[in-house]
């Protein structure tokens, strides 16, 4: 891939399929928000993120930039709340692993057989970030966040493809993770603090959480249904 851009972005929804995140619509991120991770945590970078301290909040930021450039069509990955989703989760149940099996033993699994770590989510982002980031300063003598957008660019680029050897953590596993779960970020309902303002949904046309739309099948069945999208929140 020559260049991250939204149309790489968008092409990869649903071809990073099992990889053990909760489901962003579905109870586990609700539980996400309430119950605290197990895995000990330096001081947050500030009252915006309860996980996410001040350098792994700067990369991650700078990641989900990359992934999700803003353009005509929505802002950037931060603005749009996926920094935002992803601590949420780090921070919750499935950044604990609440209901993962941890129990070993820790072979090498088959992708399809979804996260396969000794680490609880929460642990494998601090190391992988902490690993990218020590990476960044050996290659390029910067912080990932500090780097030029196009050098970021050929970082993740160098994960994906398994070139960058990261001390301690796969790096295509945690690219996949990383990535994976900016897109659970920017397609989730609001609720879960992605998709600010509904902007991915009123991107690609999606009308929200109602399920009241059989009344209107034949009424639409040749043209667009054009309704504002409405979330979990638009209902309480």
């Amino acid at each position: 891939m020559a260049h991250y851009s939204r149309r790489d972005f968008l092409k990869t929804v649903g071809t990073v399929g099992a990889t053990g995140i909760a489901a962003a619509v579905g109870g586990d991120a609700a539980e996400a928000q309430s119950r605290p991770a197990a895995v000990p945590a330096p001081q947050p970078v500030s009252h915006a993120y309860t996980f996410l301290t001040a350098p792994e909040a700067a990369f991650i930021e700078a990641a989900v930039d990359r992934f999700i450039p803003a353009d005509e069509l929505t802002p950037g990955g931060t603005d749009c709340g996926v920094a935002t989703f992803i601590d949420r989760q780090l921070a919750g149940a499935w950044g604990s692993g609440d209901r993962m099996y941890m129990q070993g033993p820790w072979q090498k699994g088959a992708p399809t057989q979804g996260y396969q770590s000794p680490m609880t989510p929460a642990e494998f982002f601090r190391a992988g970030i902490a690993a990218t980031n020590a990476y960044c300063r050996k290659t390029l003598q910067k912080e990932f966040d500090r780097l030029t957008a196009d050098q970021q660019v050929k970082v993740l680029q160098d994960m994906e493809q398994g070139r960058a050897a990261l001390d301690g953590v796969p790096a295509q596993e945690f690219f996949n993770l990383l990535l994976a779960t900016t897109m659970q970020g920017f397609f989730a309902d609001p609720v879960y603090g992605g998709n600010r303002d509904k902007v991915a949904w009123k991107m690609i046309g999606f009308p929200g959480v109602i399920a009241i739309y059989s009344e209107h099948i034949k009424t639409y069945r040749n043209k667009k249904y054009d309704v504002e999208p409405k979330s979990i929140l638009d209902l309480s």
